[in-house]
């Protein structure tokens, strides 16, 4: 083994394998190993231009002696070895004369470590366990590499971010997660440790990522090398600032995202649409946008509205911008086999290929496959057709839709794009899809950039992605669940977040206790990143399926407009219609600090007052900003809220006015149209 210096890097090489440690900017460091002559090129979300640092680099050599050898053997096994040292601001490397990798803070407490069980190399007779903490075991007869990295487990440690998993628990540590996209789920391998540092793992192959007790174990099926960034903070606020710089900060979010937005299963026409605007409008209601939903176009893979009930999209969204409302449009990436552009993209290798059997990807009101969003030139094509069937009419704004994409089955190891095997880099293909439309919206002019995305991946952030955690069920407990979807994917480095409200499947409107929940999670809506209504609302109407030139028509859900509910339940939700509006110049603050600094707008307890460390135990309340505490009503019944305040600053009441000192946990009134929100010291923030 040599482990010697090139500028700014350190090399460990033995044999064909070769692990790379080098500065990535303030306090971090980049961790790479090879099991071929070359490193691979491709650095995945890793494409922001680091700030250039000049470390301190040291070699010490030194004595090294194998213990179970004594008297004149000794001598025998008496070699040096060199360990060396790299301090790169806050954080510093240590790499052992084994090459064996471990990370301190500047007070020279350890942050974490690699796992490895095996002999030292001097040791000749000892029984190992042969564990690396590092593995590239070559897949026969390819090029590819199944890779694991191993870390130390520490039991003070608390892990949060890693995105959207449909789970109860914030804090990650004792989960074993799916490092893949599904409907629902979201992949995003950023983590902010405890311990004081954050971890990312720049690598979109399909794989496992384990916080176990005995060890930390990343998992990759097919790759070809090992890849992560580790950041060193005194805060939270600072490794997520740390972070967002290495992948890339989100844009302003634009003035309509801050507002409410309407959407429902679907609106099935033009005047259907149009009328659920114009008597929002008559009512006085604030509405910033509104979406057309799916189906609406003439084929899966046409881009474009059907005619018989889109007669005039330019007059429709002329109409609306007159309103004040931003029109939205749902896009999806499965081409029909009946789609005019399906021979042109199959010909021209934009679609994504099957290795195996059939080249359907899923036969949901047709047989299609997904397009190639990992292809520059896919991208560009899928672009160029919105481009001439919705952006001329006014259209700014895209809803993508089956951004993960939802494969039918999930048989990752079937499929190939034009950046490799899906079971290499599939978790990288919702930022293709958003990087499309963002550089062709870019390229036409746009700056207020946002894209409604079912998924993302590190680095999605920067292409003005709105993400929203997909086709959850109506229940509390999927409320309870959202909730902690929304702080990891925060955390996760990606600050605008939204869900269904109330819940996607399973709703009926004239049930009772589905208004109690709706009233809920509306009022937890507007105190989101992005407030938007949805839902397919059951039972859908009943009504004969209809076909147009041999392709079904899909029907839709039963009415979702605010006044849907019953009266008093209108009373409410009107109510926090406003209370958003005035929040919106509060809002506006958070959306600018989320693009200057990487703040999430929703955040843990813990990132505000990290110095608390009962804070960081909270799970059930957040930051929505740094001076609003939200904790959102998620049992049915509920009249009053149990909520812990963090040390260190005086909390208001804003329903009450009562003001309490932090360090305690208080019990709250909630009645049906109150969700408890707390005001911190003071500021002068008027919700009710």
């Amino acid at each position: 083994m040599q482990i010697y210096q090139e500028e700014n890097r350190i090399i460990i090489a033995e044999g064909k394998t070769q692990v790379w440690v080098e500065p990535w900017g303030k306090n971090s460091v980049r961790v790479r190993m090879t099991g071929t002559p070359q490193m691979d090129p491709n650095d995945w979300a890793l494409t922001e231009v680091p700030e250039k640092v000049t470390p301190q680099i040291t070699f010490e050599t030194k004595d090294v002696t194998d213990p179970w050898y004594k008297g004149e053997e000794w001598a025998k096994y008496h070699m040096q070895g060199t360990d060396v040292t790299m301090v790169n601001g806050k954080i510093t490397v240590k790499i052992t004369y084994e090459g064996w990798i471990s990370f301190y803070n500047q007070k020279g407490e350890l942050l974490t470590a690699e796992y490895w069980r095996n002999r030292n190399r001097l040791n000749r007779y000892c029984v190992p366990l042969r564990v690396d903490a590092r593995e590239l075991k070559p897949v026969q007869g390819g090029t590819d590499f199944e890779l694991t990295a191993r870390f130390e487990a520490f039991d003070d440690e608390m892990i949060f971010g890693m995105g959207q998993y449909q789970e109860k628990h914030m804090n990650k540590k004792g989960a074993t997660l799916e490092l893949a996209h599904r409907n629902s789920q979201a992949s995003v391998p950023f983590y902010v440790s405890s311990r004081g540092y954050g971890f990312f793992w720049n690598n979109p192959a399909i794989g496992t990522a384990t916080f176990g007790t005995n060890k930390t174990e990343w998992y990759a099926k097919r790759t070809k090398k090992l890849d992560y960034f580790i950041t060193a903070g005194d805060t939270p606020a600072e490794i997520e600032a740390q972070y967002s710089l290495a992948t890339g900060r989100t844009p302003m979010m634009p003035e309509y995202g801050m507002g409410y937005w309407q959407c429902k299963l679907r609106y099935r026409n033009q005047e259907e649409l149009l009328a659920v605007a114009r008597e929002h409008k008559r009512r006085g209601l604030p509405m910033d946008a509104i979406v057309i939903d799916f189906f609406h176009w003439t084929r899966q893979g046409d881009f474009k509205f059907e005619p018989l009930d889109w007669p005039d999209p330019e007059a429709m969204v002329k109409e609306l911008k007159e309103l004040g409302i931003e029109t939205v449009v749902s896009v999806w990436p499965t081409i029909d086999e009946r789609s005019e552009n399906f021979g042109a993209m199959a010909d021209k290798g934009y679609l994504v290929n099957a290795d195996r059997g059939n080249q359907n990807h899923m036969t949901w009101m047709g047989n299609t496959v997904f397009y190639d969003a990992t292809h520059p030139g896919a991208q560009k094509f899928v672009w160029e057709r919105c481009k001439e069937n919705y952006y001329k009419y006014g259209i700014r704004c895209f809803w993508l839709d089956e951004a993960e994409p939802e494969y039918g089955p999930y048989d990752f190891d079937n499929y190939r794009y034009y950046a490799g095997p899906a079971l290499q880099c599939t978790n990288t293909y919702p930022v293709g899809y958003a990087k499309g439309f963002y550089d062709g919206l870019k390229a036409a002019g746009e700056t207020d950039i946002l894209s409604l995305v079912r998924c993302a991946w590190a680095g999605s952030q920067k292409y003005g992605v709105l993400t929203w955690s997909g086709d959850i069920y109506s229940s509390f407990r999927s409320m309870q669940e959202q909730l902690q979807a929304g702080l990891s994917m925060s955390m996760a480095g990606i600050p605008w977040w939204t869900s269904d409200i109330g819940g996607f499947l399973g709703g009926d409107i004239k049930d009772k206790d589905f208004q109690e929940l709706l009233v809920r999670w509306f009022a937890w809506g507007a105190f989101c990143p992005v407030f938007r209504m949805h839902g397919e609302r059951s039972p859908w109407y009943e009504r004969e399926q209809e076909f147009r030139n041999g392709v079904r028509q899909l029907t839709s859900g039963q009415d979702n407009e605010v006044w849907s509910f019953g009266e008093d339940n209108y009373k409410i939700l009107s109510k926090y219609l406003f209370i958003r509006e005035k929040l919106r110049p509060y809002i506006r603050e958070c959306m600018k600090a989320a693009s200057e600094c990487g703040a999430p707008v929703m955040r843990p307890l813990f990132y505000d007052f990290s110095e608390d460390k009962a804070a960081w135990a909270v799970e059930d309340s957040y930051m929505f900003g740094p001076d609003l505490l939200v904790s959102p009503v998620m049992e049915a019944g509920a009249t009053e809220r149990k909520i812990y305040l963090p040390a260190g600053s005086t909390w208001t009441d804003a329903y009450t006015k009562k003001t309490y000192e932090g360090g305690q946990w208080v019990t709250v009134p909630a009645p049906i149209d109150i969700i408890p929100v707390m005001i911190r010291d003071g500021k002068e923030i008027e919700i009710y």
